[in-house]
């Protein structure tokens, strides 16, 4: 196993990176979309719901039925991936974002409209600093989320950990299987023990006992 790792090493670490661009530039877009989506109907309850479960549905499509249906519009690669990965992440993190800002305490908010402050400033530094240990569990999910659905993207020739994983299977290469799924783990790991430590560290700044 290290023998072979210590003589294709090159191409494992590219499948490597090519599997946390593809990460990396999912959350980005994942976390602004949801956000700007959250802020828009967060004060509509009825409209949040309904977003929820649109997304809930989308959530519940097997990903290779979403890479299919994508596939004529959007064409194989690693676009297509990006695009369904980012729908799917919708879902976990409006969940969470909303989650968040309604159970920070009204009786917070209401104080913070009668020091004058507007909706903006409300949001901005009374809301989302008290709703962040739920955003950021939000994005510990879709993180992990993202990383694991993400080796299923080699399908449509989007590159990545996956290409490792399904060519081991068809070519019943052991080694190549077991380095994708290391791989996978150990991206899975850091990722989410670097969140985790950020959620602790805003839990302490805002007093929530877990």
């Amino acid at each position: 196993m290290i023998a072979y790792f210590l003589k294709y090493y090159d191409r494992l670490f590219l499948a490597l990176l090519e599997h946390v661009e593809i990460v990396l530039f999912t959350l980005v877009i994942s976390i602004l979309l949801a956000s700007v989506i959250t802020i828009l109907i967060y004060r509509n309850e009825t409209l949040g719901n309904l977003i929820v479960q649109i997304f809930g549905a989308v959530y519940s499509i097997p990903s290779l039925a979403l890479f299919a249906l994508l596939i004529p519009i959007t064409g194989l690669g690693e676009k297509t991936a990006i695009l369904v990965l980012v729908l799917y992440n919708q879902f976990l993190l409006i969940r969470n974002f909303l989650a968040g800002l309604e159970n920070v305490n009204p009786s917070i908010v209401e104080a913070a409209y009668g020091m004058g402050m507007s909706n903006i400033q409300v949001l901005t530094k009374i809301q989302i600093p008290l709703a962040a240990p739920l955003i950021i569990a939000g994005i510990r999910l879709s993180t992990i989320s993202t990383i694991g659905i993400a080796t299923i993207a080699a399908t449509i020739n989007a590159g990545g950990l996956g290409n490792l994983l399904f060519d081991g299977m068809r070519t019943m290469n052991t080694y190549k299987i077991l380095w994708g799924t290391i791989f996978c783990a150990v991206i899975a790991f850091l990722a989410d023990d670097a969140l985790k430590r950020i959620e602790d560290f805003i839990q302490k700044k805002v007093g929530v006992k877990k």
